[in-house]
């Protein structure tokens, strides 16, 4: 039976499980864009935020897909009664788990999951971290296949076709709700790299 979850709560559980700051502070972008989109989806941003917070709990502990992430936190959130819509979301955002995406907030984490991890790889070799950032700025590195190499262009792509968004609209909605987040979603590690690296 699920509960009602604070915000507090969730962010312990994430702390509990992940230890990598690198990882937390994913976990945060990813809770600003979805609470974004809640705004813009007329959703509650509240259900909306806490599964940005928590949709890679096991990532830290059991990063393979074969047997382990999403698995171990789908069972951990179901346990502590997280909202069924929650744990659904979460193991739709893993295309292996074959989840169909149905749900605007389904859509919208896929959306931004990826796109939150390039933008701030975007934001550490930029003088002004988020600040300033625009989506031709995001294409441009999005272009260069060496850079973030990992992130899956096509996906990310997809993601915005599925959310039904312009993905020039998607990029800029995101940059601007990281962009309030700034210090948190960088702090010194930001700094240093806005110190050593490229315009």
């Amino acid at each position: 039976m699920s509960r009602e979850i604070s915000r507090e709560e969730a962010w312990d559980l994430l702390c509990e499980w992940t230890a990598s700051e690198s990882l937390r502070r994913h976990a945060l972008a990813v809770e600003a864009a979805m609470r974004a989109y809640a705004s813009r989806f007329e959703g509650d941003e509240q259900l909306w935020g806490l599964t940005g917070l928590v949709h890679d709990l096991d990532y830290d502990r059991y990063p393979s897909a074969g047997d382990g992430h999403p698995r171990y936190a789908l069972r951990e959130l179901e346990a502590r009664g997280y909202p069924p819509e929650l744990v659904r979301a979460v193991a739709s955002h893993a295309d292996y788990m074959d989840v169909e995406r149905r749900t605007p907030m389904e859509r919208a984490l896929y959306a931004v999951d990826e796109l939150c991890g390039f933008i701030l790889a975007c934001a550490y070799v930029r003088p002004d971290g988020l600040r300033g950032m625009t989506p031709k700025s995001v294409k441009k590195k999005l272009k260069q296949a060496s850079f973030a190499a990992a992130v899956n262009r096509e996906d990310l792509r997809r993601g915005a076709e599925e959310l039904g968004v312009d993905f020039d609209q998607h990029l800029a909605l995101v940059i601007g709700a990281l962009a309030q987040r700034q210090e948190e979603l960088l702090g010194a590690e930001g700094e240093r790299a806005a110190q050593t690296t490229e315009p």
